[in-house]
């Protein structure tokens, strides 16, 4: 249950992802250090429509209990959240057909199996009162969120089993566009109005034994990463958010993009009570990283091979977002040049969107069968992948394509699992 979290100060690495590499790196990695495993989806990635995953909930869930299967991961240690269930996806819509398909959206994550559920209704709908640019009034934020719960409650056999995150002091889902100098810290009566306005709210429904189950709120603490910039959690400034959330006795704090922090600061942010720690990009930037290295050793080792057909998967991602770029045209600013470095480099990683793209995945897999013709020379790893040769040279790591791939995803696991407790 992540409401021990708060008796137990410890945290949770919460992985934002869908990308099989990561989450097969991730369930390893849970089995190897025997701890639960949260995974969540995000209202974009998986909705009763598909989403930009193209899954459903309960295809979602089962991808998921597939992929710990073939580990052997138990699935009485994952641990399955949904990520801003509100009117996201629906926001150019009227709030009553909005909240409709939101309470739809609701359901079919309860029903699937989701048991850690954030309801975020902080978006504006079509028609709803103020002015675009303001954020919508928080008794109508409580409101919808209360209803959203009422619905969850109802969905599943189990309701005592769903915990509940409110708040959403955080970058719209997909990934902030605004710029790094406008990061705040979130203000404690915020902090303070949103408890209470939705506590009331939970009450008005007769959820009073629902907001018992309410775990976390989430806030802004102060950090962010743009496309090749980071901020930096800095304790200090963040000294009176964190210290507030203390005289609540259940409650605890959810940080999103928390995404390449360093380890200590991670830390230092579980220990001021920001227990659920979100990672998204950093993953799937740590994969990226790792296949354009395997990329370059591919084409050292078989570039003169004329029977072997190079994968070209760095420059078949380039055509992708060129041909498409819906992913990436609205984060992604400046010259030729700049655009450029961003769709391959950028802390955003809007690689990530196009994993799934065929023509990606068949020259992903090409590369992992040439790669798998013969163990890769470690002089060459030493060049392109200088981590996964130290550990191969200490015997950590067999040096197998697919364990090299799991490794650089690893590393970034690993640092959390430091941050949050799990180990020393």
């Amino acid at each position: 249950m992540l409401k021990n979290l708060r008796s137990d100060n410890k945290g949770i690495c919460s992985l934002c992802s869908a990308n099989e590499h990561v989450l097969t790196a991730a369930i390893k990695n849970a089995i190897s250090d025997q701890k639960e495993l949260l995974i969540e989806s995000t209202s974009n990635q998986v909705d009763q429509f598909g989403g930009y995953t193209g899954m459903t909930p309960d295809k979602f869930v089962n991808y998921v209990r597939d992929l710990a299967a073939a580990t052997g991961f138990s699935l009485d240690h994952l641990i399955l959240g949904g990520d801003h269930l509100g009117p996201n996806a629906w926001q150019k819509e009227p709030a009553n057909s909005a909240m409709e398909k939101a309470c739809e959206l609701i359901h079919q994550y309860v029903k699937a199996g989701y048991t850690k559920i954030h309801l975020d209704t902080s978006m504006r709908c079509e028609g709803d009162p103020g002015h675009p640019g303001e954020p919508l009034d928080v008794t109508i934020v409580a409101d919808r969120a209360a209803k959203l719960c009422k619905i969850a409650e109802n969905a599943g056999s189990e309701p005592q089993r769903l915990e509940y995150i409110i708040g959403t002091d955080v970058p719209i889902p997909g990934g902030a566009k605004e710029q790094l100098s406008d990061i705040r810290i979130t203000p404690v009566n915020e902090v303070e109005e949103t408890i209470e306005i939705t506590r009331k709210a939970f009450y008005k429904l007769g959820l009073k034994d629902a907001w018992e189950r309410v775990v976390a709120v989430v806030v802004q603490p102060g950090v962010e990463f743009g496309d090749t910039a980071v901020i930096e959690y800095d304790r200090e400034k963040a000294l009176t958010l964190s210290r507030t959330i203390e005289k609540y006795d259940n409650l605890f704090y959810e940080a999103h993009s928390t995404d390449y922090q360093t380890k200590n600061a991670l830390r230092q942010m579980v220990e001021d009570h920001f227990r659920i720690l979100k990672v998204g990009p950093w993953l799937t930037f740590a994969l990226r990283e790792t296949l354009f290295a395997l990329d370059s050793i591919e084409h050292e080792l078989y570039s003169d091979k004329k029977d072997v057909n190079l994968s070209g998967l760095v420059d078949m991602i380039e055509q992708q977002m060129l041909e498409n770029t819906r992913y990436w045209s609205a984060h992604y600013h400046g010259d030729q040049t700049q655009l450029k470095l961003a769709r391959k480099y950028s802390y955003s990683d809007r690689i990530r969107y196009y994993w799934p793209d065929t023509r990606i995945q068949k020259s992903l897999n090409q590369l992992i069968e040439n790669l798998s013709r013969q163990k890769i020379p470690l002089n060459i790893l030493s060049q392109y992948l200088p981590l996964q040769y130290e550990a191969i040279r200490e015997q950590k790591l067999q040096n197998r394509v697919l364990d090299l791939i799991d490794f650089g995803i690893t590393q970034v696991l690993n640092i959390y699992s430091y941050a949050t407790g799990d180990t020393n």
